[in-house]
């Protein structure tokens, strides 16, 4: 029986007062409710643009400075994120100062799709400068999509990603669920050029939706693909994944729509790159492989 690996439980400590730097380990929780009902589509952009962002604390155990904010504006209010720049960590093999345009890229990216993997994502100024901003998701704890099991084989209805080191001389192996709302992002992680997802940023909710987080590191120009989601590698892409694909393709052409709000968010070598990685999995028609010159799997995985 496979014992299931559920997202880490998430919590927030209170903000400090000066502007944040690397995120450290916090402690108590500040239980601020999130709303029942959340807006999307343009109305949770609107909000997340305009509305008066109000720091409640900070997540824990983040690599960057994440705060979790109430926004409001005209009366409706909802909970969120903002990360803002000046609390990006500097990394080896991505621009300083460049994580917060790459979210909003991917939420641009995944709304071509047609798939609304990533929650609403907007750029903007807040109590610590730029940043990005974006609606704040209840993941539900009971969803099972990834798993230990004993043995070589995944069992029905899921996928093998690889074996897993338990401690003790002792190896599982981990699976994810054979779920359509994954392969979706299997495909979505392969065009952003993911190159950290990992369990912790899969959202399932109460209703049925899949969200994804966390999209600070896509868009290199060089392969950096690193996923938990290798269950279907080597497989053919489904038909809506040709079609999802085929739509990102003439919106990215010169004068397309995409393209034009792509090239305000990453370099003109990384846009070119991206429309390289949709006209190859097109044309290939499959889920990519490792390419064996990068770590397949994030570290930690969770």
């Amino acid at each position: 029986m496979p014992a299931p690996e559920r997202i880490p439980p998430g919590g927030v400590t209170p903000p400090a007062s000066a502007p944040p730097g690397p995120a450290s380990p916090g402690t108590a929780p500040v239980p601020v409710p999130a709303p029942a009902a959340p807006p999307a589509g343009a109305a949770a952009r609107e909000l997340l643009s305009y509305g008066e962002l109000t720091v409640r604390g900070r997540v824990r155990e983040a690599s960057n400075a994440v705060l979790y904010c109430a926004v409001e504006l005209d009366g409706v209010t909802a909970s969120c994120v903002y990360k803002p720049v000046a609390g990006e960590r500097p990394l080896w093999d991505f621009p300083d100062g460049t994580l917060a345009r790459r979210e909003v890229a991917a939420y641009e990216v995944s709304e071509a799709t047609g798939w609304d993997l990533v929650p609403p994502t907007v750029l903007r100024d807040g109590p610590y400068g730029e940043g990005m901003c974006q609606l704040w998701i209840e993941a539900d704890p009971a969803a099972e999509l990834l798993a230990l099991v004993e043995g070589e084989e995944a069992g029905p209805g899921w996928k093998a990603v690889g074996p897993a080191e338990l401690g003790g001389g002792r190896t599982a192996l981990l699976v994810h669920a054979d779920d359509p709302r994954l392969r979706r992002l299997a495909v979505l992680d392969a065009v952003l050029n993911n190159a950290d997802r990992k369990g912790g940023h899969l959202l399932p909710t109460a209703d049925g939706r899949l969200y994804a987080i966390d999209h600070g590191v896509t868009f290199n120009a060089e392969d950096k693909l690193r996923t938990l989601l290798w269950g279907w590698a080597g497989e053919p892409l489904p038909g809506e994944a040709v079609e999802a694909l085929g739509r990102l393709g003439t919106d990215l052409a010169d004068g397309g729509p995409l393209g034009a709000r792509l090239s305000e968010l990453i370099t003109p070598v990384e846009l070119g790159a991206l429309r390289v990685r949709v006209s190859t999995l097109l044309a290939g028609g499959r889920h990519p492989l490792p390419s064996g010159r990068w770590p397949a799997i994030p570290w930690p995985p969770l």
